[in-house]
């Protein structure tokens, strides 16, 4: 009976402890993290409105918004893939590679600014750069604006969703309404979320340790807030610079916004919501697997080599990030009409003339 008693004592001690130590855990980790939301978010100098959001999330699925008429904005920032399009850098107009890796569009609305080096303030600024840049979708504003106006029920839509306006199909509106549909692109509820609100079975043994070295070891000073995250800009290589594979010199991040020295080489802390979901990673997409990506960041930021065990539990307190997805019907576009501008003919580029080759080969 006395051994029986103690026992119980020991495993309530235990218990106890294990309480305790889960209890300091989450109020350390509410004070740097944030869940994500389960309502929309207001966004600044444009409210959110159902008829703007219904009208963005058509644009966002539109080809035609782009010069030869293939690519739309989810081409990069695929929906189904956790908001981009999973590979090193997105495929582009005529069949270009873009510089850089292509970020999520999910949870965006929580960056502080948008792309690597932060040069567009809001959605709406970046909404308007894919659009223009000739290695993505090469149109012009005057370009997108003939498109949409020649299709009836687009100008229907603008009117609606801009009303009192007396132009309300500008590109100014098309930025707008793409903003207002990529702000409902949350993914709360996250296992982490939900052990942010005290449920404290949400993460596993080793997810909590992954969580609590994440903090340790420093990793959340530049990761945190709602979007673990998104805030803030700083040196990749603050202790050791990766190879110039990962870092390539010809790539010197915000110094390209700035002009300012101390701004080479620094980027936007990458928000890792979702982060299991969007392979490859760092801005030049060069590291395929998430472990090796944190052990790249343990020497090159915080200057630890972490033993295998400490990257195997940051990455799986990493797998905790990913929410649920938003879920988001394909839209029916409206029918080009005869006087839709026709899509630009794409020029022969490398990957025809790598097929001529190859059909000019003998077989092998």
């Amino acid at each position: 009976m006395k051994g029986t008693m103690f026992t119980a004592a020991v495993i309530t001690m235990a218990s106890g402890i294990a309480w305790a130590a889960d209890d300091d855990l989450v109020k350390r980790a509410n004070e740097t993290f944030k869940p994500v939301p389960s309502m929309v978010p207001a966004v600044q100098g444009n409210p959110v409105t159902r008829e703007k959001t219904e009208l963005g999330r058509m644009l966002f699925f539109d080809p035609r918004l782009s010069a030869s008429g293939i690519l739309s904005c989810n081409s990069c920032h695929n929906l189904a893939m956790g908001g981009d399009d999973n590979l090193e850098t997105s495929i582009g107009h005529g069949w270009q590679k873009g510089p850089r890796n292509s970020p999520t569009v999910l949870n965006s609305v929580f960056n502080a600014a948008q792309f690597w080096d932060g040069r567009a303030e809001d959605l709406r600024t970046q909404a308007k750069g894919p659009i223009q840049a000739g290695v993505e979708m090469a149109a012009t504003p005057e370009l997108v604006v003939a498109v949409l106006k020649s299709m009836p029920e687009y100008e229907q839509r603008f009117t609606t969703a801009f009303p009192g306006e007396a132009e309300a199909v500008t590109f100014d509106n098309v930025a707008r309404a793409i903003e207002a549909f990529e702000a409902t692109l949350i993914t709360p509820a996250s296992r982490f979320d939900q052990y942010l609100e005290g449920n404290a079975n949400a993460l596993n043994a080793q997810e909590k340790e992954g969580l609590r070295l994440f903090m340790d070891t420093g990793c959340s000073a530049c990761h945190n807030g709602v979007n673990l995250g998104g805030q803030d800009y700083f040196p990749f290589g603050v202790v050791e610079r990766p190879g110039s594979d990962i870092l390539p010199e010809t790539d010197k991040g915000r110094f390209a916004v700035t002009k300012t020295a101390s701004d080479e080489y620094v980027f936007r802390a990458v928000p890792l919501r979702n982060v299991a979901l969007t392979a490859p990673y760092f801005h030049t997409g060069k590291v395929w697997d998430l472990e090796q990506a944190v052990a790249i960041m343990g020497t090159s930021q915080l200057g630890k080599e972490l033993s295998n065990d400490e990257v195997g539990a940051i990455t799986a307190f990493l797998h905790t990030l990913t929410g649920e997805q938003p879920r988001v019907e394909m839209p029916m576009l409206p029918v080009s009409t005869t006087k839709t501008p026709r899509p630009e003919p794409l020029v022969r580029n490398s990957l025809e003339k790598d097929d001529a080759v190859e059909r000019a080969s003998p077989v092998r």
